[in-house]
């Protein structure tokens, strides 16, 4: 179906908003609260907890996990996907390596939970590796950068965005003064978690006992999975968490794991300013004749029609790689050129590190894999951010290790099988998958991923979506910097594993010369594509995370990292959103315009 050229035009708004996840569904609350008319449009279904959530058909896991429910329609629009500019870009037409969501909460209705604030050594890494081991220890063509804020910058923002999640967790340091057994290597806080930390299941508890005798720091991951009963700032109940082990790819039916569609929209939705259209897929900002000032987007409805909303102020607030897109089909911002190294849209494009390591345990142990929760388990970060001496590794980032386990179900089970040597079929297959089910723990490596020059996005030449729009093109693939820090860690990972007294244990390294394969799960932690900093020449957002030449645009998400981190995203993207929400408060709607000179 090609997009009508043709629109009907909307009454003008103060504000439009593209996308009803996480970071859109902080913006919509915060313009609201600023006496703005704000109008949100999201390209999927609407959805409520009350119904994707209810009991028992929210746990289907074939519906779920492997049919996708809550997730993206990729016969509708899609990415291309290469490993470097000499092959030609193929479309990602089956889930596997990421799973974006859509529909109103977006990745928010379905994600796990896990709730980290940014390492402060994160945010000005470039600086941070500069000043402990100079400029040549950075690789070359890796394009290693700082935001352009600090934690002392965000750390309110963190605050105030834990708050709203109702996140549980334990703290260690609160205004410089040591109050708890948590993350020894976090920075300190203005104030407590708004709730204590989950218990640890069996295989966490076992992971901190062997952690602690391994010479590591280990400590209660923070979880925007309730731990109490809990009513957040604007209102919102939230109910206890109860292990059910349905979290990462389901709406919670107990209201217990944190989600745009708890936490911020049943407020929202009551707002005589606010107003969310559906199945609004959005086509492009529209500009001005200068190019320098945005007008509104188009996009069109679900029966087809296309409709222009304008709008005085212009907020993306998509999943990573849609923001990107509709910044390169819009002509907002200088695409970015690899081989000239220079643009700013589609740089700096970044995916997370993770692998996966399985230990098997005495067959005494039984670690009840069905027990779970989505951000709760245990964690060492002795081998991430700047924790520890990269020099004589050779390598920049890090990685957390830990235990999370968030509950297997019955499919996944029969797919993990048994231990290795395990038959693929018949009863000594049958006999593995118990035992692994029954006595083993996965413990993963969640590392950093740095940015490069060869890997980045663009709009592919030759695939477009139903629309008759070019689709976003991936040109990623593994380098030796990373490898190198995941295999590193990994070995940590063994270490660990006897100090459990393990009978079995399968070490997942990342191998020279594999390149990244699109056809198994690895996760959905996309970055960077329209980075924030302090530079419009490698930037594409100012640190308020405002379009550099186009003022009356912000777009708010994961783009914005100027590398990879070894956290999940979500912390930092609700960060960030408030940050840039309470600048536009508090500056930009009193007098429009740059909030940064270039």
């Amino acid at each position: 179906m090609e997009a009508s050229m043709d629109a009907t035009r909307c009454k003008p708004v103060d504000v439009v908003i593209v996308g009803g996840g996480w970071a859109g569904s902080i913006m919509a609350k915060e313009m609201t609260e600023a006496g703005q008319k704000v109008v949100m449009l999201e390209r999927g279904p609407d959805r409520s907890t009350a119904v994707d959530g209810v009991y028992p058909g929210s746990i289907d896991e074939l519906e779920g996990n492997f049919r996708y429910r809550l997730f993206q329609d990729l016969s509708k629009s899609t990415v291309t996907i290469r490993n470097n500019i000499h092959q030609r870009a193929l479309p990602y037409r089956r889930m596997a390596a990421f799973l974006p969501g859509e529909g109103v909460g977006g990745a928010g209705l379905h994600w796990s939970g896990v709730h980290f604030r940014m390492p402060p050594d994160d945010l000005v890494l470039r600086s941070k590796v500069i000043e402990r081991y100079g400029k040549s220890f950075i690789p070359e063509g890796m394009n290693l950068q700082d935001y352009g804020v600090t934690y002392e910058d965000l750390e309110p923002f963190f605050d105030r965005a834990e708050k709203v999640f109702g996140t549980s967790g334990e703290p260690y340091r609160i205004n410089g003064e040591v109050v708890g057994n948590g993350n020894v290597f976090s920075p300190s806080r203005s104030g407590p978690f708004p709730l204590p930390a989950l218990k640890d299941v069996y295989s966490a508890h076992l992971f901190r006992k062997a952690a602690t005798e391994a010479g590591f720091h280990p400590y209660s991951m923070p979880a925007a999975n309730a731990s109490a009963q809990y009513t957040n700032p604007y209102g919102a109940q939230m109910g206890p968490c109860n292990f059910c082990g349905y979290c990462s790819g389901y709406a919670c039916y107990m209201y217990s794991k944190a989600s745009p569609n708890v936490n911020i929209l049943p407020v929202l939705r009551r707002d005589p300013l606010f107003e969310l259209r559906t199945h609004a897929h959005v086509l492009r900002v529209e500009m001005d004749s200068t190019k320098t000032r945005a007008t509104g987007v188009t996009y069109i409805d679900q029966q087809g029609r296309t409709w222009t909303q304008p709008a005085e102020l212009v907020i993306l607030s998509a999943f990573q790689f849609h923001n990107v897109r509709l910044m390169l089909l819009s002509g907002i911002g200088r695409p970015y050129d690899p081989v000239a190294n220079e643009g700013v849209v589609g740089r700096n494009f970044v995916y997370q590190n993770v692998t996966t390591s399985m230990v098997w345990l005495d067959k005494g142990i039984e670690t009840e894999q069905f027990i779970g929760t989505g951000g709760g388990g245990v964690a060492f970060d002795d081998f991430n951010s700047e924790n520890f001496d990269h020099g004589p590794l050779g390598f920049v980032g890090g990685s957390p290790v830990w235990v999370n386990q968030a509950g297997v179900k019955a499919i996944a089970a029969a797919q993990a099988g048994g231990p290795p040597g395990t038959p693929r079929w018949g009863s000594a297959w049958k006999k593995g998958l118990v035992d692994t089910y029954r006595h083993s723990l996965r413990i993963d490596a969640h590392g950093a991923n740095m940015a490069y020059r060869d890997v980045f996005l663009d709009l592919d030449p030759t695939w477009k979506d139903a629309y008759g729009l070019p689709l976003l093109r991936m040109t990623f693939d593994w380098k030796d910097n990373d490898i190198r820090m995941n295999r590193y860690v990994v070995d940590r990972i063994g270490d660990v594993a006897r100090a459990m007294g393990a009978r079995q244990v399968q070490l997942t390294k990342r191998e020279f010369g594999v390149p990244f394969d699109t056809r198994k799960y690895q996760t959905t932690h996309l970055g960077g594509g329209a980075v924030m900093g302090m530079d419009p020449t490698t930037s594409a957002l100012n640190r308020y995370l405002q379009v550099w030449d186009v003022p009356n645009v912000f777009v708010i998400g994961a783009n914005a990292f100027p590398q990879g981190t070894g956290y999940n995203p979500t912390g930092m993207v609700a960060a960030l959103a408030y940050w840039s929400a309470h600048h536009i408060r508090t500056t930009y709607l009193k007098n429009p315009g740059p909030l940064v000179s270039p």
